[in-house]
């Protein structure tokens, strides 16, 4: 097997390292994030049926998913959603094995509501939402390149694609990671149950100051009035500061569009802006490792929904993190940044060139570089960890 690994220090200065730092989370209730969670959700759901039908998963990419918007009344106590919110979902899989058709519309549509019902609880998924389902067969050409992996050989790579990580997270990464799995967790419902699931926080750093612009759609059958609004948006900043991962003089500002004197505030029926503020797409929130860093190594590939097999936009970038994640933890490094990039039609575990940046004293090429060959050899292994729901998409 040709194996094109570079390893080099990294010249750059880490984001922590530089005056100004920004990243951004977009939680699970928020319109771009339900669009990768159903697409993935989707694939999976394939997968399996594939697998239990047939014995091995077949081709498919079911990447695209657009969310539109519905339109609601939000009022104190509770309103209602008077339009529903519209879902695409788009994509290529097979339909027909043996001269029988499959029910892959129908496995798309449980998948997609299973997990609305899930992680959206406020929301009627029978009456609030309706689902088109526009799945068609792939090209014949992709389907033969996908045909290696039914016939346990290496998998050629269904794109020309790169994919990017980095590790660990910084400071101001891991605050802002934080905040959002704090918000959306089981505990802070419990204790705040106002708070919906649609999250976004923005973290900036200036130097040694962090500030989070935070993001929450609240409940309104949770809330009584506009005072009763104000009290309960003050519990939570207070309830953020006290936690572990929140440095001192951290500084929460919360629904910041709020304007108290025209009774003006985020206020949503089911939890989520997609009810009426805003739409959704796949590809367009948090990249692999959950996070939107403008300062760090990523692309705009959609992870969310691709094949786990042999689609390479998918497997790099969820390879990229394991690698950097795995060289640090191994004590190679303070830091790692890897880049790879795959040629269509070749194995994926063969890539054009797999780009290993390093960050710390000294580091040991050749045990790195074994590191990397290893992991190369079990990428076309990976899908076993990604249907078992083992990697985060979003």
């Amino acid at each position: 097997m040709k194996k094109n690994i570079l390893i080099s220090s990294l010249k750059s200065n880490l984001p922590s390292e530089q005056d100004i730092e920004i990243v951004e989370r977009k939680g699970l209730g928020h319109p771009d994030t339900i669009c990768d969670y159903i697409a993935e959700e989707i694939s999976i759901a394939l997968c399996k049926y594939y697998i239990e039908q047939f014995g091995s998963i077949m081709h498919h990419n079911v990447d695209k998913a657009l969310l539109i918007g519905g339109m609601a009344e939000p009022s104190y106590n509770g309103g209602k959603i008077v339009k529903p919110i519209e879902l695409f979902i788009a994509g290529r899989a097979i339909k027909e094995k043996d001269g029988k058709n499959l029910p892959i519309e129908e496995i798309a549509e449980q998948a997609a509501k299973k997990f609305l019902s899930r992680q959206i609880k406020h929301l009627n998924i029978e009456e609030d939402v309706v689902i088109n389902i526009r799945i068609r067969p792939g090209s014949k050409e992709l389907i033969e390149l996908f045909s290696r992996f039914g016939k346990g050989e290496v998998p050629l790579s269904n794109d020309t694609s790169a994919g990017a990580g980095f590790y660990p997270l910084d400071l101001l990464e891991n605050t802002v990671y934080q905040t959002e799995h704090f918000l959306n967790s089981s505990e802070a419902k419990e204790k705040y149950p106002f708070i919906g699931e649609d999250i976004k926080v923005m973290g900036l750093r200036d130097k040694d100051k962090i500030i989070l612009t935070v993001a929450i759609a609240a409940i309104d059958k949770y809330i009584s009035s506009l005072e009763d609004y104000i009290d309960k948006i003050y519990q939570v900043k207070e309830a953020l500061v006290k936690q572990a991962w929140v440095l001192p003089g951290t500084t929460f500002h919360i629904n910041t569009a709020d304007d108290y004197e025209k009774e003006s505030i985020y206020l949503t029926v089911s939890g989520t802006s997609a009810e009426c503020g805003d739409d959704g797409q796949v590809g367009r929130g948090n990249r692999a490792n959950g996070l939107i860093t403008p300062y760090r190594p990523m692309t705009l590939e959609a992870v969310a929904g691709k094949n786990p097999i042999s689609h390479v936009g998918k497997i790099y970038n969820l390879f990229a993190n394991d690698l950097c994640k795995r060289i640090v933890e191994e004590g190679y490094a303070q830091a790692a940044y890897v880049h790879i990039v795959s040629q269509i039609g070749m194995p994926i575990n063969e890539p054009l060139v797999l780009d290993v940046q390093l960050k710390g004293k000294d580091f040991n090429g050749n045990s790195i570089r074994r590191i990397a060959e290893e992991m190369l050899e079990s990428m076309p292994d990976m899908w076993k960890k990604i249907i078992d729901r083992e990697y985060d998409i979003a």
